[in-house]
């Protein structure tokens, strides 16, 4: 059923519940799975700073898709790691449909719950937008 889960992760508390909920698809289907993490650059004035934050902001995505691969690894599954950079939403939604991603399951800080906020939120943007079914985990 989900042969291919995209599981796109960032620093939050969110993400880190997300992966257990995560853990169980992936063993109950037998999945592959394919971790991803979205550099959200932003713009700077002169080109110098703006290499400066890309080589932190790739090393600090880098190291967070190496632990949670980790955590994940201790589990018996085998993730997959990509790191793009973009809009996350827009770059989770290409991504899954670049892998053929069957789901793509991610967790949510609830700024989407709020009317006024609702568009400014990946994960109901990524809804809107995706190829494959999401799973929102809250």
């Amino acid at each position: 059923m989900f042969d291919t889960i995209l599981f796109p992760i960032d620093r939050s508390r969110e993400t880190q519940e997300a992966a257990e909920t995560v853990t169980n698809l992936v063993n109950t289907y037998n999945s592959r799975l394919i971790l991803l993490s979205v550099v959200e650059m932003e713009q700077a004035e002169d080109e110098e700073q703006q290499d400066s934050r890309q080589m932190t902001s790739k090393e600090q995505v880098t190291e967070l898709l190496e632990q949670v691969k980790s955590l994940f690894t201790q589990q018996n599954i085998n993730p997959e790691t990509m790191e793009r950079e973009g809009r996350p939403a827009f770059m989770i939604c290409d991504v899954a449909d670049e892998v053929n991603a069957d789901l793509i399951a991610m967790g949510c800080r609830g700024v989407g719950l709020i009317e006024e906020e609702a568009s400014d939120s990946v994960s109901n943007r990524v809804i809107n937008l995706s190829p494959c079914p999401v799973l929102v985990i809250p």
